[in-house]
């Protein structure tokens, strides 16, 4: 199995009554220990419990859900992801094809507890653990323990077995896609309660192939078959039925639009947690491949800078590329070159309501995060066997030549405009990131 990695939870993830407490344990696993003595990420209550359950059961479906897959492959389950830290949580997770990525933001003044360790670990969501969310009343109170708990991992006075997880490394990659995209977004606009569930009630029946546009025509917002100016193009339309069950609860709702359109987020706002969601520009279009993150792979950061802070940074702190160069006395090229590349390997998410990135540290070892790209791997062996040649390069315009299976293929790189007549190229213009042959020219160039 190529494509997951397996690994064991040592519990299950419960909810236990306590007389009239309930605590909820999310089970935690790592392949790389980090402060192992702590015995779990935080522990105390949680101010909104019922709208933080209704949050993860739509997590939950929406990691459950595909748009592309057959029947088998959507019976293997995934689980959503949970970093710890600088004051708040966060649960992440795909659809099983990756082309829809939502988040869950509990923001400070929704917790009450303490955070024992900074972190990130893939959460076990079993069917035990929906079913006691979904029994979780607006008026009872819960704590929330996010790791391993003492003894505490116990329903019923039954043990929870351990579970077997496959873990799609295709996530891994869809986590540096989206929040490059998500960087690369612009609110459009804002809508309250009312507006969204009327926008909702509108939405077309069944599976929608063709694009659909969103508009306000006066103070309404609309779903349109019709292109208009200033429009929100939004392809695979009935994806958003997802985001249903959590309507009712809503205070508000922004849509960001990606600048190039390839993608669309909407973030729900519940008092003190944020529902964010987002959709590839196609239904078939997974957020693994589309390649927005082998740009900053091409100018070389030593793994050293890498691995230093992964040890020196905290989970959900705000990452400013700026101040690092001012802090660690290097050039701003330099420290956007190593901003891109955390983000590429998924060290780094993305807040569009603060408009910066935060850190994610991730419970997986960064050779495995960096065998990720095979484009990248492909234009690297195109450089080992010197397959790459430079016909002429200014600061302009650079022309190179590239050795293919027989044929040879002509780069053309310019200041705002890049060309390369292989097939990749001509069929999607760029719009999945670069060929290996321009990534070959770009490595070449850059170092």
């Amino acid at each position: 199995m190529e494509d997951t990695l397996i690994y064991n939870y040592s519990k299950s993830s419960s909810l236990v009554k306590k007389d009239t407490l309930e605590e909820l344990f999310l089970a935690k696993y790592s392949e790389i220990h980090k402060n192992t003595d702590a015995p779990c990420f935080f522990w105390g209550n949680v101010g909104q419990p019922f709208i933080l359950a209704r949050c993860l059961i739509t997590l939950s479906n929406i990691v459950k859900s595909s748009f592309n897959l057959s029947p088998f492959q959507m019976a293997l389950l995934k689980d959503p992801i949970v970093t710890a830290g600088n004051g708040m949580l966060r649960f992440e997770g795909f659809s099983h094809c990756a082309g829809v990525y939502a988040r869950i933001d509990v923001l400070p003044d929704a917790l009450e507890g303490e955070f024992l360790e900074n972190g990130t670990t893939n959460v076990d969501f079993n069917q035990p653990m929906i079913t006691a969310l979904g029994s979780i009343r607006p008026s009872e109170k819960i704590m929330l323990s996010v790791g391993e708990k003492e003894v505490g991992l116990y329903r019923e006075d039954h043990k929870l077995i351990e579970r077997k997880v496959p873990l799609p490394l295709k996530w891994i990659k869809g986590l540096g896609t989206v929040q490059i995209y998500l960087s690369e977004s612009e609110k459009q606009h804002c809508f309250n309660k009312i507006q969204t569930q009327q926008l909702f009630r509108g939405m077309p029946k069944g599976v929608i192939k063709s694009d659909y546009y969103l508009i306000v025509r006066g103070n309404k917002p609309v779903f349109s078959p019709v292109k208009s100016t200033d429009a929100v193009c939004i392809g695979g339309l009935h994806r958003l039925r997802l985001l249903e069950p959590l309507l009712p609860y809503i205070d508000s709702m922004k849509v960001f639009s990606h600048i190039n359109k390839q993608s669309t987020t909407w973030q729900l706002y519940m008092g003190n947690i944020r529902f964010s969601f987002s959709l590839s520009r196609e239904s078939w279009r997974g957020f693994s491949g589309e390649g927005a993150v082998l740009e900053s792979l091409t100018s070389e950061v030593s793994d050293e800078w890498i691995d230093a802070l992964d040890k020196y940074a905290y989970a959900n702190q705000s990452f400013n590329s700026t101040m690092l160069a001012v802090e660690e006395n290097i050039s701003l090229t330099k420290a956007n070159n190593l901003t891109g590349r955390l983000a590429a390997i998924g060290l780094l998410g993305y807040d569009l309501d603060e408009n910066q990135f935060f850190y994610r540290r991730l419970p997986f070892k960064l050779n495995r995060i960096l065998e990720l790209n095979p484009r990248m791997r492909n234009a690297e062996k195109l450089l080992e066997a010197g397959k790459v040649e430079i016909l002429n390069s200014s600061k302009e315009r650079t022309e190179a030549r590239v050795e293919g299976t027989g044929v040879h293929h002509t780069v053309i790189i310019e200041e705002d405009k890049e060309r390369c007549t292989c097939e990749w190229f001509c069929k999607y213009q760029g719009e999945r990131g670069p060929c290996k042959h321009l990534l070959a020219v770009k490595k070449l160039i850059n170092n």
